[in-house]
């Protein structure tokens, strides 16, 4: 059972998730503890391919009180653990136009690692954006109805 510590819901709504990719984050121990406490932020993080790496950006990991002077820099660069096939299958997908790779959660996997879901988005324009918000007030709606007229009868 995984426990989710933060999650990006900018990411749902800026963009439209095609695929998604389960990856470590490269951190110190006082960036574990911090994420352990939930001060971990995602919105406006994004990963980039480079070289034979992705790396995170944006990130901040609120500083450990206890660390002292073993803190790092919140919003560092940070390496994502994956291998080279899906590093090279990530690029190959990002060449494509409108392609970004965007945090969608963190969590704790069963083993107790810290894990980064990761997914490849296409941005949403305007138009789309609208669209969903009133896919979900009808589906709102529609719901409020149903369990009206079941209270009904």
């Amino acid at each position: 059972m995984s426990k989710i510590i933060a999650s990006n819901h900018k990411a749902y709504r800026d963009y439209e998730i095609l695929e998604t990719v389960e990856c470590g984050i490269e951190l110190k121990g006082s960036e574990v503890k911090s994420i352990r406490q939930g001060k971990i932020n995602l919105n406006d993080s994004f990963a980039r391919p480079e070289e034979n790496a992705v790396i995170l950006y944006n990130t901040h990991i609120s500083p450990y009180i206890e660390a002292s002077y073993l803190n790092v820099e919140p919003t560092r660069e940070r390496k994502l653990l994956l291998h080279k096939k899906q590093i090279a299958k990530l690029s190959g997908k990002l060449t494509q136009k409108g392609f970004t790779l965007v945090p969608l959660k963190v969590y704790f996997n069963a083993r107790g690692f810290v894990k980064l879901e990761l997914g490849i988005g296409r941005g949403k324009k305007l138009y789309d954006k609208r669209e969903d918000i009133k896919r979900r007030e009808n589906d709102l709606a529609a719901r409020r109805m149903i369990k009206n007229r079941k209270n009904r009868g």
